[in-house]
């Protein structure tokens, strides 16, 4: 069989993540795959034999993508035998059978992020995608639920847990015992519902109360998008050594910072996934999680702390438990915990369900 597979999207965030993680594992199939995508990006696939590139830079979710997609890599792609994307975006006119990862459907429960005519338009998307799909993967037990509840059952949803790169694994093999300092940070795109604005304010009060910590942000400060600007003034009236925005990092330096942290703090209002506080405590981070469904779902038989979602003071309070006049400590993971997420499960699953 020949499986076409779009790639667009693979240097995207959890996305991304995802697509990197399942690939070698769906390739150990020995079916022959078509990879749709930038060349420079996708080169180094090639070493497997059965690996041919289409050369495409056409933008997921643009006009050009949903009625202009090139006629060329269509056809190319309609030679195949069944077309995967990892997301929910899907040309005009692929004609063979359609399986999608939805990773949440996000804008659904939480309309707020965006205005009316931008959730019309993404809930277009996630209508036609759900119609084309002869099946859909997501990423948790709570995202298949909240699919259901918005598109209906029409369609099966099967859950494919997210998973660890390469890299946390490794690194948790090498490095037993970390030395902690005395930094808590925060990992995620820089938007309303990840609730930095929460985190900040709570670490600011902490910080009022005698925390000799330093919040560090993985992402860019011009990124920080609020409706009121006071929470950068007050960040600014703290100093630049209380609050660092890091800008853009590689992953190895994002694990260098997040192994030597004491504290994760991933202090979402909604998350498909929520990867990062698996891979703090993978490299020995301990992690403070909000109580959203998802972290309790994937979380559970994790050594987690949890706060009330949005509840600033609770976190605030947290925080202070957690550091205040306790030397940093180390996070040690079991086995069973480090394997329970694991790309070969995932793609595993995907490859079973293909047939």
């Amino acid at each position: 069989m020949t499986f076409a597979i779009d790639c667009r999207m693979i240097d995207s965030s959890g996305i991304g993540v995802y697509l990197k993680g399942i690939l070698p594992h769906i390739f150990k199939s020995r079916n022959k795959f078509l990879l749709i995508g930038e060349p420079t990006r996708l080169n180094c696939y090639l070493q497997n034999q059965n690996t041919e590139i289409i050369d495409c830079d056409v933008k997921p979710f643009s006009f050009k993508e949903t009625f202009k997609f090139p006629i060329d890599i269509i056809e190319q792609i309609n030679r195949a035998d069944i077309y995967f994307t990892p997301f929910f975006n899907i040309p005009q006119n692929v004609k063979i059978p359609v399986f999608i990862t939805m990773h949440d459907i996000i804008f659904a429960d939480m309309p707020e992020l965006t205005g009316k005519i931008g959730l019309y338009a993404r809930m277009w998307f996630f209508k036609r995608a759900h119609k084309i799909s002869k099946k859909i993967f997501t990423v948790s037990e709570y995202s298949k639920s909240r699919i259901i509840h918005h598109l209906g059952n029409s369609r099966p949803v099967t859950v494919t847990y997210s998973a660890l790169q390469d890299i946390y694994l490794e690194f948790n093999l090498k490095n037993k015992l970390i030395e902690k300092k005395q930094t808590i940070v925060f990992i995620g795109n820089i938007k309303k519902h990840k609730g930095l604005h929460c985190l900040i304010e709570a670490f600011l009060m902490a910080k009022n109360e005698g925390l000799p910590y330093k919040l560090i942000i993985i992402g860019s400060r011009e990124n920080f998008r609020t409706g009121d600007n006071a929470i950068l003034d007050k960040i600014d009236s703290m100093g630049n050594e209380s609050i660092v925005f890091t800008g853009f990092l590689s992953n190895e330096e994002i694990l260098e910072h997040l192994s030597q942290s004491s504290l994760l703090v991933q202090p979402s209002y909604y998350e498909g996934f929520g990867l990062p506080p698996l891979e703090a405590m993978t490299v020995g981070t301990n992690v403070l999680i909000s109580d959203i469904p998802v972290f309790r779902e994937i979380y559970e038989n994790y050594p987690v702390e949890y706060f009330k979602a949005g509840d600033i003071i609770d976190l605030k309070n947290k925080l202070l438990d957690i550091l205040r006049g306790k030397p940093p400590v180390n996070v040690v993971l079991n086995e069973q915990q480090l394997n329970k997420y694991c790309f070969q499960k995932t793609a595993g699953i995907i490859i079973k369900e293909l047939f």
